[in-house]
């Protein structure tokens, strides 16, 4: 019999990990949100959101034509840091809408499963279109199998979140702008 699929805040993370974690995303993302422990830990997430971002940053850098170090340290920051302010944009509004229903690194580990395994396919010209639905529907799945959310309160959260992270950069333009222009 094969041995169950064990993530906890001990282990550490490895590339059997990441692999088994991939497979069982790909494979039934319902039951692998299903089977998290009460307590997650922050490793093993950051660990398969970080290793799948290094992938994405290397596969579309084949998109450029040149400022590859450049583009390699924008793309990887941005992979990286769109998924804790998504998942802390999330969790906040989850705290003010319905109270909190679990804690940070739980639902952190959901967003770094969910935007990991899309960053495989993401890099791909205009796949966007499918990757990010997909991606949102990994993190609404996570939220009620892993979380413990309906799926009013998870479709609530995220929506609520994206106008959220959506409004904040709209709310920058005129910075940058302002910045660009005296420069």
């Amino acid at each position: 019999m094969a041995k169950a699929f064990e993530m906890t805040g001990t282990d550490r993370f490895t590339m059997g990990f990441y692999f088994q974690a991939l497979t069982r995303m790909l494979g039934s993302p319902g039951e692998f949100f299903s089977q998290f422990p009460e307590k997650v830990g922050f490793q093993q997430p950051f660990g398969f959101l970080i290793l799948s971002s290094l992938f994405f940053t290397g596969a579309s850098l084949t998109c450029f034509r040149e400022s590859y170090v450049i583009m390699a340290g924008i793309l990887l920051i941005n992979a990286v840091s769109m998924t804790f302010i998504a998942a802390g944009t999330g969790f906040f509004v989850m705290s003010l809408t319905i109270g909190k229903r679990t804690t940070f690194t739980k639902f952190f580990a959901v967003y770094a499963f969910s935007a990991g395994v899309t960053m495989l396919a993401s890099w791909i010209p205009l796949f966007v279109w499918l990757t990010e639905p997909w991606k949102w529907l990994l993190i609404a799945v996570g939220m009620v199998k892993g979380c413990g959310l309906r799926w009013r309160q998870a479709i609530l959260i995220i929506g609520l979140s994206i106008l959220v992270v959506v409004l904040f950069f709209w709310s920058l333009a005129p910075v940058i702008s302002y910045v660009k222009g005296s420069a």
